[in-house]
Protein backbone atom coordinates (compact mmCIF):
# COMPACT_ATOMS: atom_id res chain seq x y z
CA UNK A 1 0.00 0.00 0.00
CA UNK A 2 1.59 3.59 -0.90
CA UNK A 3 1.32 6.53 0.97
CA UNK A 4 -1.77 7.78 -0.81
CA UNK A 5 -3.58 4.69 0.10
CA UNK A 6 -2.19 4.87 3.42
CA UNK A 7 -3.73 8.17 3.96
CA UNK A 8 -7.13 7.68 2.75
CA UNK A 9 -7.57 4.69 4.78
CA UNK A 10 -6.32 6.34 7.54
CA UNK A 11 -8.83 9.02 7.22
CA UNK A 12 -11.86 6.50 6.31
CA UNK A 13 -11.24 4.97 9.82
CA UNK A 14 -11.16 8.25 11.43
CA UNK A 15 -14.65 9.16 10.14
CA UNK A 16 -16.15 5.75 10.25
CA UNK A 17 -14.87 6.01 13.93
CA UNK A 18 -16.86 9.52 14.37
CA UNK A 19 -19.73 8.31 12.68
CA UNK A 20 -20.07 4.93 15.26
CA UNK A 21 -19.47 7.01 17.89
CA UNK A 22 -22.17 9.31 17.30
CA UNK A 23 -24.52 6.31 16.76
CA UNK A 24 -23.24 4.20 20.23
CA UNK A 25 -23.99 7.65 22.08
CA UNK A 26 -26.80 8.23 21.00
CA UNK A 27 -28.11 4.43 22.17
CA UNK A 28 -26.32 5.05 25.39
CA UNK A 29 -27.98 8.16 26.68
CA UNK A 30 -31.40 6.87 24.90
CA UNK A 31 -33.80 6.38 27.29
CA UNK A 32 -35.18 3.13 25.57
CA UNK A 33 -35.53 0.09 28.29
CA UNK A 34 -32.09 -1.74 27.17
CA UNK A 35 -31.11 -4.59 29.13
CA UNK A 36 -28.07 -5.50 30.89
CA UNK A 37 -26.41 -6.94 28.12
CA UNK A 38 -27.59 -4.38 25.74
CA UNK A 39 -25.91 -1.69 27.75
CA UNK A 40 -22.68 -3.79 28.08
CA UNK A 41 -22.60 -4.01 24.51
CA UNK A 42 -23.15 -0.56 23.75
CA UNK A 43 -20.22 -0.09 26.61
CA UNK A 44 -18.08 -2.48 24.62
CA UNK A 45 -18.95 -0.69 21.59
CA UNK A 46 -17.49 2.86 22.95
CA UNK A 47 -14.61 1.77 23.64
CA UNK A 48 -14.37 -0.39 20.65
CA UNK A 49 -15.17 3.26 18.41
CA UNK A 50 -12.63 4.96 20.69
CA UNK A 51 -9.86 2.97 19.86
CA UNK A 52 -10.84 3.17 16.14
CA UNK A 53 -10.83 7.01 16.61
CA UNK A 54 -7.48 7.23 18.23
CA UNK A 55 -5.78 4.38 15.31
CA UNK A 56 -7.41 7.26 12.46
CA UNK A 57 -6.06 10.06 14.38
CA UNK A 58 -2.30 8.40 14.84
CA UNK A 59 -2.82 7.28 10.94
CA UNK A 60 -3.39 11.20 10.25
CA UNK A 61 -0.92 12.20 12.71
CA UNK A 62 2.08 9.98 11.78
CA UNK A 63 3.42 12.11 9.28
CA UNK A 64 3.47 15.48 11.34
CA UNK A 65 2.73 17.58 7.90
CA UNK A 66 -0.05 18.67 5.59
CA UNK A 67 -1.70 15.17 4.44
CA UNK A 68 -2.86 14.89 0.49
CA UNK A 69 -1.68 18.01 -2.06
CA UNK A 70 -5.13 19.52 -2.29
CA UNK A 71 -4.56 20.27 2.11
CA UNK A 72 -1.31 21.79 1.35
CA UNK A 73 -1.13 25.29 2.52
CA UNK A 74 -0.26 27.88 -0.42
CA UNK A 75 2.80 29.02 1.09
CA UNK A 76 3.79 25.03 2.22
CA UNK A 77 7.46 24.27 1.64
CA UNK A 78 7.18 20.64 -0.49
CA UNK A 79 9.59 17.87 0.67
CA UNK A 80 9.12 14.93 -1.20
CA UNK A 81 11.07 11.66 -1.79
CA UNK A 82 11.93 9.22 -3.84
CA UNK A 83 13.31 5.70 -1.70
CA UNK A 84 14.08 2.19 -2.25
CA UNK A 85 15.73 0.97 1.12
CA UNK A 86 13.61 4.04 3.48
CA UNK A 87 16.52 5.83 3.68
CA UNK A 88 15.51 9.00 1.93
CA UNK A 89 12.39 9.03 3.28
CA UNK A 90 13.80 8.75 6.85
CA UNK A 91 15.84 11.76 5.48
CA UNK A 92 12.87 13.57 4.10
CA UNK A 93 11.00 13.15 7.10
CA UNK A 94 13.70 14.78 9.14
CA UNK A 95 14.19 17.41 7.08
CA UNK A 96 10.17 18.45 7.45
CA UNK A 97 10.38 17.85 10.82
CA UNK A 98 13.30 20.18 11.20
CA UNK A 99 11.70 22.78 9.50
CA UNK A 100 8.07 22.25 10.98
CA UNK A 101 9.40 22.37 14.40
CA UNK A 102 10.63 25.82 13.63
CA UNK A 103 6.85 26.88 12.47
CA UNK A 104 7.49 26.33 9.12
CA UNK A 105 4.40 24.95 6.80
CA UNK A 106 5.61 22.11 5.03
CA UNK A 107 4.24 19.21 2.93
CA UNK A 108 5.70 15.77 2.66
CA UNK A 109 5.18 13.25 0.26
CA UNK A 110 6.78 10.30 -1.76
CA UNK A 111 7.58 11.94 -5.25
CA UNK A 112 5.72 8.63 -6.64
CA UNK A 113 2.44 10.21 -5.05
CA UNK A 114 2.55 13.77 -6.86
CA UNK A 115 1.53 14.10 -10.49
CA UNK A 116 3.59 16.53 -12.61
CA UNK A 117 1.10 19.37 -12.69
CA UNK A 118 1.02 19.16 -8.50
CA UNK A 119 4.06 20.47 -8.81
CA UNK A 120 3.07 23.90 -9.79
CA UNK A 121 1.49 24.58 -6.87
CA UNK A 122 4.67 25.08 -4.66
CA UNK A 123 7.10 27.67 -4.89
CA UNK A 124 9.77 25.91 -2.94
CA UNK A 125 10.97 22.00 -3.16
CA UNK A 126 13.08 19.81 -1.27
CA UNK A 127 13.86 16.65 -2.69
CA UNK A 128 15.26 13.43 -0.90
CA UNK A 129 15.78 11.10 -3.56
CA UNK A 130 17.36 7.68 -3.89
CA UNK A 131 19.10 6.18 -7.08
CA UNK A 132 18.68 2.45 -7.66
CA UNK A 133 20.92 -0.31 -10.15
CA UNK A 134 22.34 1.38 -12.52
CA UNK A 135 20.74 4.68 -12.34
CA UNK A 136 17.49 3.67 -12.60
CA UNK A 137 14.61 5.94 -10.04
CA UNK A 138 13.26 3.94 -6.88
CA UNK A 139 10.29 0.99 -7.54
CA UNK A 140 8.06 3.50 -6.17
CA UNK A 141 8.37 6.64 -8.38
CA UNK A 142 9.08 4.73 -11.46
CA UNK A 143 5.51 6.49 -12.72
CA UNK A 144 6.56 9.73 -12.16
CA UNK A 145 9.96 8.88 -13.51
CA UNK A 146 8.67 7.46 -17.14
CA UNK A 147 5.15 9.97 -17.00
CA UNK A 148 6.62 13.22 -15.58
CA UNK A 149 10.33 13.39 -16.54
CA UNK A 150 9.70 12.76 -20.20
CA UNK A 151 7.95 15.83 -20.97
CA UNK A 152 8.05 19.70 -19.96
CA UNK A 153 6.27 21.45 -17.46
CA UNK A 154 6.68 24.86 -17.15
CA UNK A 155 7.54 25.58 -13.32
CA UNK A 156 9.47 29.51 -13.67
CA UNK A 157 7.67 30.07 -9.91
CA UNK A 158 9.66 27.17 -8.27
CA UNK A 159 12.83 27.21 -6.34
CA UNK A 160 14.22 23.99 -5.55
CA UNK A 161 16.82 21.41 -3.75
CA UNK A 162 18.46 18.31 -4.51
CA UNK A 163 19.73 15.69 -2.02
CA UNK A 164 20.60 13.00 -4.26
CA UNK A 165 21.58 9.48 -2.30
CA UNK A 166 23.55 7.06 -4.62
CA UNK A 167 27.09 4.81 -4.05
CA UNK A 168 29.95 5.86 -5.96
CA UNK A 169 30.99 2.18 -6.76
CA UNK A 170 28.38 1.79 -9.65
CA UNK A 171 28.59 3.56 -12.95
CA UNK A 172 25.71 5.79 -12.57
CA UNK A 173 26.37 7.64 -9.45
CA UNK A 174 23.70 9.01 -8.12
CA UNK A 175 21.87 8.88 -11.91
CA UNK A 176 18.40 9.84 -11.11
CA UNK A 177 18.85 12.96 -8.65
CA UNK A 178 20.99 14.28 -11.09
CA UNK A 179 17.98 13.71 -13.71
CA UNK A 180 15.54 15.16 -11.59
CA UNK A 181 17.81 18.12 -11.09
CA UNK A 182 18.55 18.54 -14.27
CA UNK A 183 15.09 18.12 -15.60
CA UNK A 184 13.40 20.56 -13.07
CA UNK A 185 15.94 22.98 -13.99
CA UNK A 186 14.93 22.92 -17.70
CA UNK A 187 11.08 23.77 -16.57
CA UNK A 188 12.58 27.46 -15.76
CA UNK A 189 12.91 26.24 -12.23
CA UNK A 190 15.59 27.86 -9.95
CA UNK A 191 18.40 26.10 -7.99
CA UNK A 192 18.25 27.26 -4.13
CA UNK A 193 21.60 25.47 -3.73
CA UNK A 194 23.82 23.03 -5.76
CA UNK A 195 22.83 19.36 -5.96
CA UNK A 196 24.43 17.66 -2.63
CA UNK A 197 25.51 14.30 -3.42
CA UNK A 198 25.49 11.68 -0.63
CA UNK A 199 28.05 9.02 -1.48
CA UNK A 200 26.78 5.91 0.53
CA UNK A 201 25.38 7.90 3.55
CA UNK A 202 28.40 10.26 3.92
CA UNK A 203 27.62 12.24 7.05
CA UNK A 204 29.09 14.90 5.78
CA UNK A 205 27.30 15.64 2.95
CA UNK A 206 24.06 14.75 5.29
CA UNK A 207 25.54 17.63 7.77
CA UNK A 208 25.57 20.33 4.79
CA UNK A 209 21.96 19.30 3.92
CA UNK A 210 21.46 20.74 7.46
CA UNK A 211 22.76 23.40 7.10
CA UNK A 212 20.95 24.13 4.22
CA UNK A 213 17.52 23.20 6.26
CA UNK A 214 19.63 26.38 8.36
CA UNK A 215 19.68 28.80 5.51
CA UNK A 216 15.87 27.82 4.92
CA UNK A 217 14.38 28.26 8.25
CA UNK A 218 14.90 25.38 10.08
CA UNK A 219 16.15 25.94 13.64
CA UNK A 220 20.15 26.86 14.13
CA UNK A 221 20.45 24.84 17.07
CA UNK A 222 18.94 21.40 15.18
CA UNK A 223 21.15 18.86 16.75
CA UNK A 224 23.17 16.63 14.15
CA UNK A 225 22.14 14.04 12.67
CA UNK A 226 25.78 12.96 12.78
CA UNK A 227 28.37 14.57 14.74
CA UNK A 228 31.64 15.76 13.04
CA UNK A 229 35.35 13.93 14.64
CA UNK A 230 36.46 17.01 15.52
CA UNK A 231 40.10 18.08 16.22
CA UNK A 232 41.55 20.36 18.35
CA UNK A 233 43.35 23.75 16.97
CA UNK A 234 44.56 26.64 18.13
CA UNK A 235 42.96 29.84 18.30
CA UNK A 236 46.11 31.96 17.24
CA UNK A 237 44.66 35.80 15.71
CA UNK A 238 41.29 37.27 15.70
CA UNK A 239 41.26 40.44 13.96
CA UNK A 240 38.44 42.79 13.27
CA UNK A 241 38.46 43.69 9.68
CA UNK A 242 35.44 46.30 9.63
CA UNK A 243 35.56 48.78 12.20
CA UNK A 244 32.99 50.94 11.87
CA UNK A 245 30.80 49.06 9.39
CA UNK A 246 27.27 50.00 9.12
CA UNK A 247 26.93 46.09 8.79
CA UNK A 248 27.64 43.86 11.55
CA UNK A 249 31.41 43.22 12.70
CA UNK A 250 33.75 40.47 10.16
CA UNK A 251 36.64 38.78 11.88
CA UNK A 252 40.04 37.50 10.19
CA UNK A 253 40.89 34.46 12.29
CA UNK A 254 43.89 32.38 12.29
CA UNK A 255 44.18 29.12 13.65
CA UNK A 256 46.75 26.60 13.88
CA UNK A 257 46.78 22.94 14.10
CA UNK A 258 47.18 20.72 17.22
CA UNK A 259 49.08 17.45 17.85
CA UNK A 260 48.27 15.40 15.34
CA UNK A 261 45.28 17.51 13.84
CA UNK A 262 45.28 17.66 9.44
CA UNK A 263 46.19 19.99 8.14
CA UNK A 264 45.15 18.85 4.40
CA UNK A 265 42.77 20.85 2.03
CA UNK A 266 41.77 22.33 -0.86
CA UNK A 267 40.49 25.66 -1.80
CA UNK A 268 36.82 25.15 -1.60
CA UNK A 269 37.02 22.99 1.32
CA UNK A 270 34.42 23.25 4.46
CA UNK A 271 35.75 24.21 8.19
CA UNK A 272 33.29 22.05 10.63
CA UNK A 273 33.57 23.83 13.91
CA UNK A 274 32.24 22.63 16.90
CA UNK A 275 30.73 25.58 19.27
CA UNK A 276 31.07 26.29 22.81
CA UNK A 277 28.73 28.53 25.46
CA UNK A 278 30.06 31.51 27.26
CA UNK A 279 31.22 30.54 30.06
CA UNK A 280 29.58 32.88 31.66
CA UNK A 281 26.42 32.06 30.63
CA UNK A 282 26.94 28.54 31.93
CA UNK A 283 27.52 30.05 34.75
CA UNK A 284 24.69 32.45 35.37
CA UNK A 285 22.47 28.80 34.35
CA UNK A 286 24.07 27.11 37.14
CA UNK A 287 23.53 29.68 39.41
CA UNK A 288 19.97 29.97 38.87
CA UNK A 289 19.31 26.14 39.48
CA UNK A 290 21.60 25.96 42.28
CA UNK A 291 24.59 23.71 41.18
CA UNK A 292 27.68 22.78 41.53
CA UNK A 293 29.68 22.92 38.31
CA UNK A 294 32.37 21.10 39.79
CA UNK A 295 29.82 18.12 39.92
CA UNK A 296 31.49 14.95 37.75
CA UNK A 297 29.31 13.79 34.97
CA UNK A 298 29.35 10.12 33.04
CA UNK A 299 29.66 10.25 29.54
CA UNK A 300 31.32 8.22 26.70
CA UNK A 301 34.50 10.21 27.01
CA UNK A 302 35.09 9.60 30.71
CA UNK A 303 34.12 11.40 33.94
CA UNK A 304 33.83 15.08 33.33
CA UNK A 305 32.81 18.11 35.27
CA UNK A 306 29.27 19.68 34.99
CA UNK A 307 30.28 23.32 33.67
CA UNK A 308 32.61 21.76 31.17
CA UNK A 309 29.44 19.36 29.61
CA UNK A 310 27.83 22.08 29.86
CA UNK A 311 30.01 24.16 27.85
CA UNK A 312 29.06 21.91 24.86
CA UNK A 313 25.45 21.70 25.34
CA UNK A 314 22.22 23.45 24.27
CA UNK A 315 21.23 25.43 27.15
CA UNK A 316 17.78 26.85 27.40
CA UNK A 317 16.63 30.11 27.28
CA UNK A 318 13.93 32.29 29.24
CA UNK A 319 12.65 31.77 32.78
CA UNK A 320 9.80 28.84 32.03
CA UNK A 321 12.65 26.61 30.28
CA UNK A 322 14.64 27.07 33.40
CA UNK A 323 12.52 26.45 36.01
CA UNK A 324 11.34 23.29 34.12
CA UNK A 325 15.00 22.01 35.09
CA UNK A 326 15.03 23.08 38.79
CA UNK A 327 15.36 20.18 41.00
CA UNK A 328 17.21 17.95 37.72
CA UNK A 329 20.13 16.00 38.73
CA UNK A 330 23.59 16.98 36.99
CA UNK A 331 23.39 13.50 35.01
CA UNK A 332 20.29 14.46 33.76
CA UNK A 333 21.18 17.58 32.36
CA UNK A 334 24.34 15.69 30.46
CA UNK A 335 22.42 13.32 29.19
CA UNK A 336 18.86 15.39 28.20
CA UNK A 337 20.32 18.66 26.88
CA UNK A 338 21.59 18.33 22.97
CA UNK A 339 25.07 18.87 21.79
CA UNK A 340 25.36 22.28 20.31
CA UNK A 341 25.67 21.29 16.06
CA UNK A 342 28.63 22.22 13.79
CA UNK A 343 29.12 25.59 11.64
CA UNK A 344 30.49 25.71 8.65
CA UNK A 345 33.22 28.37 7.35
CA UNK A 346 34.67 28.40 3.27
CA UNK A 347 37.98 28.62 4.15
CA UNK A 348 40.17 31.59 3.22
CA UNK A 349 43.42 29.90 3.13
CA UNK A 350 45.67 27.23 2.01
CA UNK A 351 47.93 24.29 4.13
CA UNK A 352 51.22 26.38 2.64
CA UNK A 353 50.15 29.23 4.93
CA UNK A 354 50.45 26.69 7.67
CA UNK A 355 46.90 28.21 9.32
CA UNK A 356 43.46 27.82 8.82
CA UNK A 357 42.01 31.09 7.99
CA UNK A 358 38.36 31.84 8.15
CA UNK A 359 36.36 34.81 7.57
CA UNK A 360 33.51 35.15 10.36
CA UNK A 361 30.60 37.40 10.65
CA UNK A 362 28.93 38.20 14.02
CA UNK A 363 24.99 36.90 14.09
CA UNK A 364 22.69 37.64 16.68
CA UNK A 365 19.32 35.82 17.65
CA UNK A 366 16.01 38.05 17.43
CA UNK A 367 16.27 38.74 20.75
CA UNK A 368 20.13 40.41 20.67
CA UNK A 369 22.15 37.25 22.12
CA UNK A 370 25.27 36.19 19.96
CA UNK A 371 25.30 33.54 17.44
CA UNK A 372 26.54 29.84 19.10
CA UNK A 373 29.02 29.92 16.26
CA UNK A 374 29.85 33.33 15.55
CA UNK A 375 29.63 34.06 19.32
CA UNK A 376 32.27 31.46 20.11
CA UNK A 377 34.66 31.81 17.13
CA UNK A 378 34.55 36.02 17.14
CA UNK A 379 34.14 36.89 20.93
CA UNK A 380 33.97 33.85 23.60
CA UNK A 381 36.72 31.88 22.67
CA UNK A 382 40.24 32.78 24.08
CA UNK A 383 43.29 33.60 21.83
CA UNK A 384 45.73 30.41 22.32
CA UNK A 385 42.85 28.82 23.49
CA UNK A 386 41.64 24.98 21.91
CA UNK A 387 38.68 25.07 18.98
CA UNK A 388 36.93 22.03 17.74
CA UNK A 389 37.60 22.08 13.95
CA UNK A 390 36.76 18.91 11.24
CA UNK A 391 38.24 19.71 8.04
CA UNK A 392 35.33 18.47 5.32
CA UNK A 393 36.04 18.13 1.67
CA UNK A 394 34.01 19.97 -0.52
CA UNK A 395 34.64 18.42 -4.44
CA UNK A 396 32.22 20.69 -5.87
CA UNK A 397 34.12 23.55 -5.54
CA UNK A 398 37.39 22.88 -5.78
CA UNK A 399 39.72 24.70 -8.05
CA UNK A 400 39.31 24.23 -12.03
CA UNK A 401 42.56 23.41 -14.19
CA UNK A 402 45.03 25.62 -14.21
CA UNK A 403 44.92 26.90 -17.60
CA UNK A 404 41.38 27.54 -17.38
CA UNK A 405 40.30 31.33 -16.99
CA UNK A 406 38.64 32.03 -13.53
CA UNK A 407 35.82 34.47 -12.92
CA UNK A 408 35.16 34.40 -8.92
CA UNK A 409 31.80 36.25 -7.70
CA UNK A 410 30.83 37.00 -4.27
CA UNK A 411 29.86 39.12 -1.65
CA UNK A 412 30.10 39.58 1.80
CA UNK A 413 32.17 36.63 4.05
CA UNK A 414 31.84 34.68 0.64
CA UNK A 415 35.31 36.83 -0.05
CA UNK A 416 36.70 33.34 2.37
CA UNK A 417 36.34 31.11 -0.39
CA UNK A 418 37.09 33.61 -3.12
CA UNK A 419 40.35 34.29 -1.31
CA UNK A 420 41.50 30.44 -0.75
CA UNK A 421 41.32 30.33 -4.72
CA UNK A 422 43.30 33.40 -5.58
CA UNK A 423 45.59 32.17 -3.61
CA UNK A 424 46.11 28.73 -4.89
CA UNK A 425 45.55 30.29 -8.47
CA UNK A 426 48.68 32.90 -7.79
CA UNK A 427 50.70 29.89 -6.60
CA UNK A 428 50.11 27.93 -9.63
CA UNK A 429 51.07 31.08 -11.85
CA UNK A 430 47.66 31.44 -13.16
CA UNK A 431 47.54 34.97 -14.06
CA UNK A 432 43.71 34.98 -16.04
CA UNK A 433 41.64 35.75 -12.65
CA UNK A 434 38.36 37.87 -12.51
CA UNK A 435 37.06 39.06 -9.60
CA UNK A 436 33.27 40.69 -9.02
CA UNK A 437 32.24 41.50 -5.36
CA UNK A 438 30.39 43.35 -2.98
CA UNK A 439 29.56 44.68 0.02
CA UNK A 440 28.48 47.31 2.20
CA UNK A 441 30.90 50.18 2.10
CA UNK A 442 34.36 51.11 -0.31
CA UNK A 443 36.76 51.79 3.03
CA UNK A 444 35.44 49.81 5.89
CA UNK A 445 33.62 46.35 3.88
CA UNK A 446 36.47 45.95 1.32
CA UNK A 447 37.83 42.67 2.97
CA UNK A 448 41.63 42.01 1.98
CA UNK A 449 41.73 45.17 0.23
CA UNK A 450 45.67 45.25 0.13
CA UNK A 451 46.06 41.88 -1.04
CA UNK A 452 43.45 42.24 -3.90
CA UNK A 453 44.98 45.26 -4.80
CA UNK A 454 48.61 43.68 -4.96
CA UNK A 455 47.37 40.66 -6.58
CA UNK A 456 46.31 42.87 -9.38
CA UNK A 457 49.43 45.46 -9.47
CA UNK A 458 51.25 41.65 -10.15
CA UNK A 459 49.10 40.87 -13.11
CA UNK A 460 47.35 38.02 -11.34
CA UNK A 461 44.26 39.76 -11.36
CA UNK A 462 43.17 40.58 -15.15
CA UNK A 463 39.97 42.93 -13.76
CA UNK A 464 38.02 43.60 -10.55
CA UNK A 465 34.76 44.62 -10.77
CA UNK A 466 33.09 46.02 -7.08
CA UNK A 467 29.68 46.92 -5.93
CA UNK A 468 29.07 48.48 -2.74
CA UNK A 469 25.51 49.32 -1.46
CA UNK A 470 25.40 52.15 0.90
CA UNK A 471 27.18 54.03 -1.18
CA UNK A 472 26.55 56.24 -4.47
CA UNK A 473 28.08 56.07 -7.45
CA UNK A 474 28.71 52.21 -7.18
CA UNK A 475 26.33 49.39 -8.82
CA UNK A 476 24.38 48.38 -5.86
CA UNK A 477 25.22 44.57 -5.17
CA UNK A 478 27.84 42.47 -7.27
CA UNK A 479 25.01 41.36 -9.76
CA UNK A 480 24.48 44.73 -10.89
CA UNK A 481 28.47 44.76 -12.19
CA UNK A 482 27.27 42.01 -15.08
CA UNK A 483 25.10 43.56 -17.04
CA UNK A 484 27.55 46.01 -17.74
CA UNK A 485 31.01 43.33 -18.67
CA UNK A 486 27.91 41.24 -20.31
CA UNK A 487 30.59 41.47 -23.61
CA UNK A 488 33.65 40.19 -21.78
CA UNK A 489 32.22 37.70 -19.69
CA UNK A 490 30.49 35.94 -22.76
CA UNK A 491 33.62 36.47 -24.33
CA UNK A 492 35.98 34.69 -21.10
CA UNK A 493 33.47 31.87 -21.74
CA UNK A 494 34.01 31.64 -25.13
CA UNK A 495 37.85 31.04 -24.04
CA UNK A 496 36.99 28.56 -21.68
CA UNK A 497 37.01 30.80 -18.24
CA UNK A 498 34.87 28.90 -15.42
CA UNK A 499 32.64 30.68 -13.21
CA UNK A 500 32.88 29.96 -9.29
CA UNK A 501 30.47 31.84 -7.04
CA UNK A 502 30.80 32.20 -3.32
CA UNK A 503 28.37 33.70 -0.62
CA UNK A 504 24.91 34.35 0.59
CA UNK A 505 21.86 32.13 -0.50
CA UNK A 506 19.58 34.91 -0.38
CA UNK A 507 19.63 37.27 -2.80
CA UNK A 508 23.22 37.39 -4.53
CA UNK A 509 23.27 33.49 -5.68
CA UNK A 510 19.81 34.09 -7.20
CA UNK A 511 20.68 37.79 -8.54
CA UNK A 512 23.58 36.32 -10.05
CA UNK A 513 22.24 33.13 -12.00
CA UNK A 514 19.41 35.48 -13.48
CA UNK A 515 22.09 37.98 -15.04
CA UNK A 516 24.20 35.41 -15.90
CA UNK A 517 21.50 33.42 -17.64
CA UNK A 518 20.24 36.39 -19.49
CA UNK A 519 24.04 37.23 -20.64
CA UNK A 520 24.86 33.34 -21.55
CA UNK A 521 21.22 31.44 -21.91
CA UNK A 522 19.89 28.76 -19.58
CA UNK A 523 20.89 26.04 -22.12
CA UNK A 524 24.60 27.38 -21.66
CA UNK A 525 24.85 28.39 -18.27
CA UNK A 526 23.36 24.48 -17.64
CA UNK A 527 26.48 23.12 -19.97
CA UNK A 528 28.75 24.90 -17.87
CA UNK A 529 27.29 23.36 -14.86
CA UNK A 530 27.52 20.43 -16.13
CA UNK A 531 30.85 20.81 -17.37
CA UNK A 532 32.00 21.54 -14.02
CA UNK A 533 32.89 25.67 -15.29
CA UNK A 534 29.97 26.65 -13.36
CA UNK A 535 30.32 25.97 -9.40
CA UNK A 536 28.41 27.53 -6.31
CA UNK A 537 29.35 27.45 -2.94
CA UNK A 538 26.59 29.40 -0.83
CA UNK A 539 25.10 29.91 1.85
Amino acid sequence: MNEKSRNVCAAVAGVAALLSLAVLVVVARSELPLGPEVRHAVAGGLVVGCYALFCGWIGLRRRGVAIGTSSAAPDALLVAYASQTGFAEQIARRSAQALQAAGLPVHLASLGDLGGNTLQRFRKALFVVSTTGEGDAPDSVAGFARKTLSRDLSLPDLSYGVLALGDSSYRQYCAFGRSLANWLHRQGAEPLFDTILVDDGDAGALRHWQHYLNVLGASAEMEDWAAPSYQPWTLAERRLLNPGSPGDPAYHLSLVPGTGSPCDWMAGDIAEVGPRNDPHAVEAMLAVLGMDGGLPVRGKGGEQALRDVLAARLLPHGDAALAALRGATAQHLAETLPVIPHREYSIASLPSDGRLELLVRQMRYPDGRLGLGSGWLTRHAERGGTIAVRLRRNSGFHPPPVACPLILIGNGTGMAGLRAHLKARAAAGAARNWLLFGERTSDRDFFYRDEIEAWRAQGLLARVDLAFSRESGWPRYVQDCLPGAARELEAWVDEGAAIYVCGSLQGMAAGVAAELERILGRDRLDELAERGRYRRDVY
